[in-house]
């Protein structure tokens, strides 16, 4: 039997992944009957992912996974995108040469996942790891923690517009020019590539009516 944690781990992961798409019923019968599990334990589940806003609870409704909330999402790209910009500008021109290596051996699994595979989960982490990097690098680790324990609604978002191939192969390509500008201690274009790279599509009144079905109105 799995633990109370080990099922709302599950449960986390289903919804991160959109296999439990948003708006999707979580009924306690069903979900008891799954684990093995008393319905006052799944309950108890239940409310620590509404807690941490994976789920919506309803009063005489049911529980339902959440919708993509746009204002959340957004919010951390504004986070990101100030801290990333001020990221690069401190590590251009500065960049040590373990980091350059670091960065180069992403963007090659990056190009390897487009080519070779085509699988998004592997793209989303790779491309974490990119970022993740550059905060490292300029030693801002436990700020990149900090944003991933409020990304419920950022996860998904990112996973939507990474469904498309022509999209992988942009946001490789800018993770190029990143480099390119960071190892030239280029710092003028960065404000305007950061800006794009994490914002072109939370704006995009197309990917907002592609996914309204996903989206909190």
């Amino acid at each position: 039997m799995l633990s109370k944690e080990q099922i709302m781990n599950d449960l986390k992961k289903e919804i991160l992944t959109l296999e439990l798409k948003p708006g999707s019923m979580l009924s306690e019968v069903a979900l008891s009957e799954r684990f093995q599990l008393s319905r006052t334990p799944i309950r108890d589940i239940l409310k620590q992912l509404a807690m941490e806003d994976y789920v919506d609870i309803y009063p005489k409704k049911g529980n339902l996974v959440s919708y993509i909330d746009l204002e959340s999402v957004e919010q951390i790209i504004y986070l990101r995108t100030v801290l990333e910009k001020q990221i690069m500008k401190e590590l251009a021109g500065r960049l040590p040469l373990k980091g350059q290596h670091e960065l180069r051996d992403h963007l090659i699994r990056l190009r390897r996942c487009i080519e070779e595979e085509g699988d998004t989960e592997q793209f989303l982490k790779l491309d974490d790891a990119f970022h993740q990097t550059l905060f490292a690098l300029a030693g801002r680790g436990f700020l990149w923690e900090v944003i991933q324990q409020f990304n419920v609604h950022y996860v998904r978002y990112r996973r939507l517009h990474m469904l498309k191939t022509e999209k992988l192969l942009e946001i490789q390509h800018e993770h190029q020019l990143m480099l390119n500008h960071l190892m030239q201690g280029e710092v003028e274009p960065i404000d305007e590539l950061v800006h794009r790279h994490l914002r072109a599509d939370i704006d995009s009144v197309d990917f907002q009516e592609e996914f309204a079905d996903y989206i909190k109105r």
